[in-house]
């Protein structure tokens, strides 16, 4: 016997890459709903590649009873006003928007960080999916955590145009090829161009000069981690269609070599370590888009503190950064407390 599960913000990026993930991983499914905006209802979607088409149900008007597991990812907007009624007709809501990620009673999970937060879902039926950036960043930082223990983190961010949805991947094509005919550019889903261009703002500006993406890293990685770690981050948007990449420099409490930490990213979990010290000898992200692992390269010590290593992380955005964290979140569930499949 399967679950039954919602897919809420099918038509969009994420939302495909949540059917396609379901379907790869043989989630056990009875029926799966592909919801959308009304704009949406009546239009057609793929179940992953399997040539099943899906009928998109207006959010508006679905009726939640029965459902076991609800995937969101349509923005705080829908979360806001359609998880809590959700949730409270029994149905487990897996958000992936911001907005319950800070929330004391709702987990934050990455769930080969902290699997056992999963235990306190039953307060609210709600359990958040971390910020694309802070999924893959925890994941590398977990057992170099665990190993020797992190005082403070130093990440800059290298975020791909899919972070900001289909318009952000749109643009970027669409200025490339403005660039190449010599037709005018202009920003749109950006603050600034895009093509052949870096932005140094994700979300909007805070009072002491941060973006909120910035802010989220810190806080997310503080509660999925250890609330101990210091963070700060510079986040940054690049001319790339699929994956986030991420310098991470970090200075621990306890002695740590560059091939000790070697040794124990290879064998951690969600992990992929490619570091050759040679010409091809790393990970970009052209190479991790497709791919759920989180990729560690360029791995060294840092020679200006004490206990400090330098490291590369790249991840497929769409993958760990949000559906299959959010597919992996919902097999979790279902191993600790639905018990069904």
């Amino acid at each position: 016997m399967g679950y039954r599960v919602a897919i809420v913000g099918a038509t969009g990026n994420v939302g495909r890459e949540m059917m396609q993930v379901l379907a790869e991983r043989e989630f056990p499914c009875d029926e799966v709903a592909a919801v959308a905006s009304s704009r949406s209802h009546g239009s057609e979607v793929e179940f992953g590649d399997t040539g099943k088409m899906l009928k998109c149900r207006s959010i508006e008007h679905f009726d939640w009873s029965g459902w076991d597991i609800a995937l969101f990812s349509a923005g705080s907007g829908p979360a806001r006003e359609y998880a809590p009624k959700a949730a409270a007709t029994g149905c487990v809501v897996i958000d992936n928007s911001s907005l319950y990620r800070m929330e004391p009673d709702v987990p934050l999970i990455v769930p080969e960080v902290n699997p056992d937060a999963i235990d306190g879902y039953k307060k609210r039926n709600i359990i958040a999916n971390p910020n694309c950036s802070t999924a893959q960043l925890v994941v590398a930082l977990k057992p170099l955590h665990d190993a020797a223990t992190i005082k403070r983190v130093v990440v800059s961010t290298y975020q791909s145009v899919s972070g900001a949805g289909k318009s952000g991947m749109d643009e970027l094509f669409t200025q490339s090829r403005a660039i190449f005919v010599g037709d005018p550019v202009l920003p749109e889903a950006f603050t600034k161009q895009i093509a052949f261009n870096v932005i140094p703002h994700i979300d909007v500006f805070l009072d002491d000069g941060s973006t909120k993406e910035e802010w989220k890293m810190m806080v997310e990685t503080k509660k999925i981690l250890d609330p101990k770690i210091k963070l700060t981050a510079t986040c940054v948007r690049v001319p790339v269609f699929v994956g986030h990449s991420e310098a991470i420099n970090i200075e621990f409490e306890n002695e740590i070599s560059a091939k000790e930490a070697q040794d124990i990213l290879r064998e951690a979990p969600g992990c992929m370590l490619i570091d050759k010290r040679e010409d091809a000898g790393y990970i970009t992200p052209v190479e991790a888009a497709g791919d759920g692992a989180t990729y560690i390269s360029r791995v060294r010590e840092d020679p200006t503190v004490e206990n400090g290593l330098t490291l590369w992380c790249v991840s497929d955005n769409l993958r760990k950064g949000a559906a299959l964290n959010a597919v992996q979140i919902a097999e979790l569930l279902g191993r600790r407390h639905l018990k069904k499949g």
